[in-house]
């Protein structure tokens, strides 16, 4: 980049409201605090952040130390109606969604129309209804904004990516098949049917890899959304009831309160058992999949696959999808990396949100003539 391109991209600095300070967004305010002083630094300026019940503006840039200080107490009560006014103004201007919230995706389609760019790590704007998803592309063409997703699913690596630009480049998707989740990638690569599945379920709450109540990855609804995502960015508009999900979770385990989950875990135990060992007896390996078959069905659920398919590999949490389209109609693209964690999320809605910045600068630059000399000849 030439120092003239970097100035100027520094000098149109984007306005930036930070919402949601849990693991993926104080990880996100880490990386900001780290890039202060240089020029990653001055392209994003941090001008408003928020959880639940507090919220900190500075229209000049909020301090890098200031996290402890919203983490502590109220300078001033959170609301989803301040995150307009603390952007108002001429610029680029973005919202960095690092919550859960269905009330902040809710808000998504509203900022886009009204100029401001989304970027998101959660699944509930383009992951539940057909009508919310239609709306955000609506809202997005109309007010000529962006919505940086790459977070949404796999955690930043490029699939959603790949797929738009397999699309641009004039091919048609035929059919995706992944293995969405990162926690229950990490339970399917340990669990040896010699010991409880149970205990690894624990190990995975633990470790961060579950959400604190882990029937809501057990279920497959987390993955439920992920594939609605992939499935639509496809050019396949699928309803929320149109994907069938196996949950692993009995009902008489998903009906106890919280509380009494822990004691009762070990249900898991014996129907795991008996599907790993029909898997071993084949020479085959379990793993919970996401598919959108060529026909427009969606299934998620627990498979039984030889060990030479393209989901088998990869190891820890990773993620890995498949991806058959005109162009890979019999051997699919594979896209493999780490689906989880605080560092690679925040590291992805941070690189869309760098792109809408270059971008805007970009388009407010001069022209360069054919001749070189700055002025178009006449």
């Amino acid at each position: 980049m030439s120092a003239r391109v970097a100035t100027l991209r520094a000098s149109s600095s984007a306005r930036v409201a930070l919402l949601g300070t849990g693991t993926v967004g104080s990880a996100v305010w880490a990386r900001l605090a780290d890039w202060q002083g240089t020029p990653l630094g001055q392209r994003l300026s941090l001008v408003h952040a928020a959880n639940s019940r507090f919220a900190l503006g500075n229209p000049a840039g909020i301090p890098s130390d200031a996290g402890e200080l919203l983490l502590q107490h109220s300078p001033q009560a959170s609301s989803l109606d301040a995150v307009e006014e603390a952007l108002a103004g001429r610029g680029t201007r973005i919202v960095l969604d690092a919550t859960a919230s269905d009330d902040v995706a809710d808000r998504h389609a509203h900022w886009l129309a009204r100029g401001i760019h989304v970027v998101t790590a959660c699944k509930l704007g383009q992951g539940t209804s057909l009508a919310r998803w239609q709306a955000i592309q609506a809202a997005r063409r109309a007010g000529g904004t962006r919505y940086g997703d790459s977070a949404t699913v796999g955690a930043g690596l490029p699939i959603l990516r790949s797929l738009r630009a397999l699309q641009d480049g004039g091919d048609r998707i035929h059919a995706i098949a992944g293995v969405l989740s990162g926690s229950l990638a990490w339970l399917f690569n340990q669990y040896d049917g010699l010991r409880p599945f149970s205990g690894f379920v624990r190990q995975a709450r633990d470790a961060g890899y579950t959400e604190p109540d882990p029937r809501e990855d057990l279920s497959g609804e987390d993955v439920r959304r992920k594939l609605l995502i992939l499935a639509r960015a496809s050019g396949f508009p699928l309803e929320a009831d149109a994907v069938r999900v196996e949950s692993l979770v009995p009902p008489a385990l998903a009906a106890l309160p919280r509380d009494e989950l822990d004691a009762a875990l070990p249900a898991l135990d014996a129907p795991l058992r008996e599907r790993y060992a029909a898997a071993y007896k084949d020479g085959a390996k379990l793993r919970f999949v996401a598919r959108l078959h060529a026909d427009g069905r969606a299934t998620v659920g627990l498979e039984a696959l030889p060990a030479d398919h393209p989901l088998v590999g990869g190891g820890g949490t990773d993620n890995r999808v498949a991806i058959w389209s005109d162009r890979y109609p019999q051997q699919p693209l594979v896209v493999q990396g780490p689906g989880a964690g605080a560092g690679v999320t925040a590291a992805a809605l941070l690189d869309d949100a760098l792109a809408i910045q270059a971008d805007a600068a970009q388009a407010g630059m001069p022209k360069k003539s054919p001749t070189g000399t700055g002025r178009w000849n006449t």
